[in-house]
């Protein structure tokens, strides 16, 4: 069976998806997906990635916040890794998996908690660990977002 391939030749699957980054029938009419490898600011992937999360679309602010996590150096890998974690445990949450969302999200506050002293970008990650022990809504990822 031929794999889908995107332009460079990577395996990619090309059945669409939904908001939450479910597997459509082909033919189907999925959401756009999220254009990988971006390099952004990081202005640019917050603004992104919380243009998605008040969307709906966790999944695809994950796919921003992997694009940073994937470029960033250390000591930063560990936050960018742990917003794509909030990001996937939200994506979780709304598909009904709780145990999963759970998971997800407590792996995403292990790698952000270190960041609550000097929180960089003017990322709320008081306000961030605030929403994940009490999930509600969507949380914002600044105090000006």
């Amino acid at each position: 069976m031929e794999r889908d391939r995107d332009p460079e030749g990577r395996a990619r699957n090309a059945r669409p998806r939904d908001g939450l980054g479910r597997p459509l029938p082909y033919g189907a009419e999925g959401v756009e997906r999220q254009p990988e490898g971006i390099r952004r600011t990081p202005a640019e992937t917050l603004s992104e990635a919380q243009k998605l999360l008040d969307e709906g679309k966790p999944f695809h602010a994950h796919e921003v916040f992997e694009d940073a996590w994937k470029s960033a150096d250390e000591p930063e890998r560990a936050l960018w890794r742990g917003l794509a974690q909030i990001a996937v445990g939200m994506t979780h949450a709304a598909r009904g998996n709780e145990a999963g969302a759970a998971a997800l999200i407590q792996r995403g506050v292990d790698n952000i908690w270190p960041y609550e002293v000097d929180p960089p970008y003017g990322i709320d990650v008081t306000g961030l660990l605030r929403w994940a022990r009490a999930p509600m809504g969507v949380p914002k990822l600044t105090s000006t977002t």
